[in-house]
Formats: structure tokens, C-alpha cells, sequence
């Protein structure tokens, strides 16, 4: 199983994540959505594409742009379709 948390939660959990480059992406189905909030930040991998963001809240704290998703990946980065993952800040451990 692995985890994410952060300020004390448990962002997400799950046993089904897909490494790419070091990162476990988590499927969407596995993130507590209470805790995302839209962001309008993009970036662009050449390999992944379009990467989208989710601010993080917990207890009224705000990590901005912790998680980020990748809505239409290209074909080389299609195992990340529908799957989150995080950073700054955010404790990734195999439970």
C-alpha cells in the first residue's frame, strides 16, 4: 500500500499506483478529493504532455499546486491516465 499525506492527512491510498520517473501517480478514484482545489496552473513535459494542477487544503492550510494530473497524456504516458501525483512537501511512503 502507499501512502500520501500531508499536514497530518492521508491525501490518498492505494496499492495500484504506476511509477513514472521516481513519482507514484495514484488513481483519481484513491485521492480524498476534499482535500483538492482547482488550480490554473499548466506545465508541459515533451514526453507526457499537458500536466494540470490541484492546489492542496487541509485544516484551512494551503500547499499550492502539490498534485498534478495529466487530463489527456500522450500515447508514451498513457498508464497515467486518471491518476494523480504529488510533491512539495508531500510524504510519499509504501505503508
Amino acid at each position: 500500500m502507499v501512502r500520501a499525506t500531508w499536514n497530518g492527512a492521508v491525501i490518498a491510498e492505494s496499492d495500484e499506483t504506476v511509477i513514472v520517473e521516481g513519482n507514484h501517480y495514484f488513481p483519481a478514484s484513491s485521492v480524498r478529493s476534499e482535500y483538492l482545489s482547482g488550480s490554473e496552473t499548466h506545465s508541459v513535459c515533451p514526453w507526457k504532455g499537458t500536466a494540470s494542477y490541484y492546489s492542496l487544503v487541509v485544516d484551512g492550510k494551503e500547499n499550492p499546486d502539490a498534485a498534478w494530473y495529466y487530463p489527456e497524456p500522450k500515447d508514451a504516458a498513457k498508464e497515467i491516465t486518471g491518476h494523480i501525483a504529488f510533491w512539495r512537501g508531500v510524504t510519499v511512503s509504501e505503508a
